[in-house]
C-alpha cells in the first residue's frame, strides 16, 4: 500500500522545490518509503491532537509547529467547560511538541518550508483534526503546494481535504471505514527513536547524494 502511495506521487521525483513531511509518529514510517522513491528530503511535521478530557481519543481538535492550533466546533460545544478544559490540554500539549520537535531533529535545523512543494504524509485520515491542523500552519509558512497524501480514509474526510489541499491522494476511501489500525498487516506502534533513526537515516542519505 506504502508502495502504491509513492507511485501515485512520481511526478514529483527528483525535484528540488520539493519536501516530504510526515507526521509523527505513525505517519513518519510511510513518508519515509515516500521520500526514498521521490528522492526528496525527509523530515517532519509535529502536530498533537487536543484529546478530550476523559475520552482522549476524540480530538476536539489539533496544534500544529509555528504555535497553530485548530478546534473542531461540534466536539467543543458537546463539552461542559469547553474552553477551560481544551486551554489546560493546549498547555499539555504545546509542551509534548515542543519536545519532539527538539527530540527527533537531533540538532538539525526545521526545514525552510516557503516556496516549496510540501508533500505532507500521515499513515491514514480518520476524523482529520491533525492533518488539518498541519494545513493551516503550511498555508501560513508560505509553502507553494501542499499535498496532502494517505494510504487510507473515510470518504468524507478525503473529499474536505480535497478542498483545503491543493492535492489529495487518498489511495483507499473504504465506505465502512473504522480505524486506520485495520488496513494495516503490520500496525505496531512507531516509537521516538525509529522516527529518529528514519529522520537521521534519510539526512545521511541526502548528504551523501550531494557530495
Amino acid at each position: 500500500m506504502v508502495k502504491l502511495l509513492a507511485e501515485k506521487l512520481v511526478q514529483y521525483a527528483d525535484r528540488d522545490d520539493v519536501i516530504v513531511l510526515g507526521l509523527p509518529r505513525g505517519g513518519v514510517p510511510v513518508a519515509y518509503e515516500v521520500a526514498k522513491r521521490l528522492g526528496a528530503p525527509l523530515d517532519v511535521f509535529i502536530v498533537r491532537k487536543l484529546g478530550v478530557p476523559g475520552f482522549e481519543e476524540l480530538a476536539a481538535g489539533a496544534i500544529a509547529s509555528g504555535g497553530v492550533r485548530v478546534l473542531n466546533e461540534d466536539v467543543m460545544r458537546a463539552i461542559p467547560h469547553a474552553e477551560e478544559a481544551i486551554e489546560a490540554v493546549t498547555t499539555r500539549e504545546t509542551a509534548e511538541l515542543a519536545r519532539r520537535e527538539q527530540e527527533y531533529r537531533d540538532g538539525r535545523l526545521a526545514p525552510e518550508l516557503r516556496d516549496r512543494v510540501v508533500i505532507l504524509i500521515d499513515d491514514g485520515l480518520a476524523t482529520g483534526a491533525t492533518m488539518r491542523a498541519a494545513v493551516k500552519a503550511l498555508r501560513q509558512s508560505g509553502a507553494a503546494k501542499i499535498v496532502v497524501a494517505v494510504p487510507v480514509g473515510p470518504p468524507d474526510t478525503c473529499r474536505e481535504f480535497e478542498e483545503e489541499a491543493d492535492e489529495t491522494i487518498c489511495l483507499s476511501r473504504p465506505e465502512f471505514f473504522q480505524a486506520v489500525g485495520q488496513y494495516y498487516e503490520d500496525f505496531s506502534q512507531t516509537s521516538d527513536d525509529d522516527v529518529r533513526e528514519l529522520l537521521t537515516t534519510a539526512a545521511q542519505k541526502i548528504s551523501g547524494d550531494q557530495q
